[in-house]
């Protein structure tokens, strides 16, 4: 199979996974979703990197699932590689959620379907002003799928989830932004960029990165937990960090 999925780990403690099938606009087979959470399994255990930029080669972020791979399993949904098949497209959004440091979706062009998922996946999303974030799913007659629903409520924006998945609203970077979607909109040339620089800033720590992301991800949920519970979920970590600041002085 080709690499599709490739990893760079910079000196500065970020890693950047580029999704590589610029050809079809990084759009999502069952063998490229497999790579991607190998390549997560590979950050996850390399305790250097700090944070995670994912971005898409050719000026696109992701189209959605292959089209191809989605007609074939409609021919036989039940067909146990169909069934399996769209299982590993799942599971690779949900891989890039639970990577271990932080994670930046640098998105150029657009995010659509699958796409928008994988968009959501992570922790933060910086895209550009003219990037098309669509669902997509409605519109060519298919039920979203990969926890569409899920990704998108818990930006804590239900009118958006409704306007982009049930009545096929399309909107641009800049109205992500501005819908709380994404962190920040920037101009097409500065996407990677602005990323990659708000990555560095975690990875200089990337065992504390890990663990913050960590209770964050914890305590936002879905399910939030509540403050009390955030109280006693951050004090082990919080004590930990006390404790290697003071042996790092010392020593």
């Amino acid at each position: 199979m080709p690499e599709e999925i490739t990893l760079e780990r910079r000196p500065d403690g970020v890693a950047t996974i580029t999704l590589a099938a610029p050809e079809r606009r990084n759009a999502l087979t069952v063998s490229m979703a497999e790579q991607l959470a190998a390549v997560c399994d590979e950050i996850d255990s390399d305790l250097s990197v700090g944070a995670v930029v994912v971005q898409g080669a050719g000026g696109f972020f992701c189209s959605g699932g292959d089209r191809g791979t989605l007609a074939q399993a409609g021919r036989d949904p039940a067909a146990p590689a169909a069934f399996s098949g769209m299982g590993a497209i799942y599971r690779a959004f949900a891989r890039v959620g639970e990577l271990e440091p932080p994670t930046i979706a640098a998105v150029r062009g657009g995010a659509v379907g699958a796409g928008l998922n994988l968009m959501l996946a992570t922790d933060l999303r910086v895209v550009a002003s003219d990037a098309r974030i669509i669902s997509g799913f409605m519109p060519i007659g298919l039920h979203p799928g990969g926890g569409h629903g899920a990704l998108l409520g818990r930006t804590g924006v239900r009118e958006a989830a409704a306007a982009l998945a049930l009545f096929g609203e399309a909107i641009d970077g800049r109205r992500a932004a501005e819908l709380g979607l994404a962190w920040c909109a920037v101009d097409d040339a500065e996407v990677e960029q602005t990323a990659l620089a708000l990555a560095q800033r975690a990875a200089r720590d990337p065992e504390l990165a890990r663990r913050t992301a960590r209770s964050l991800r914890l305590e936002l949920g879905p399910p939030a937990i509540s403050w009390a519970a955030a109280l006693e979920l951050e004090r082990a970590a919080q004590m930990w960090s006390m404790r290697r600041k003071e042996l790092a002085s010392d020593g």
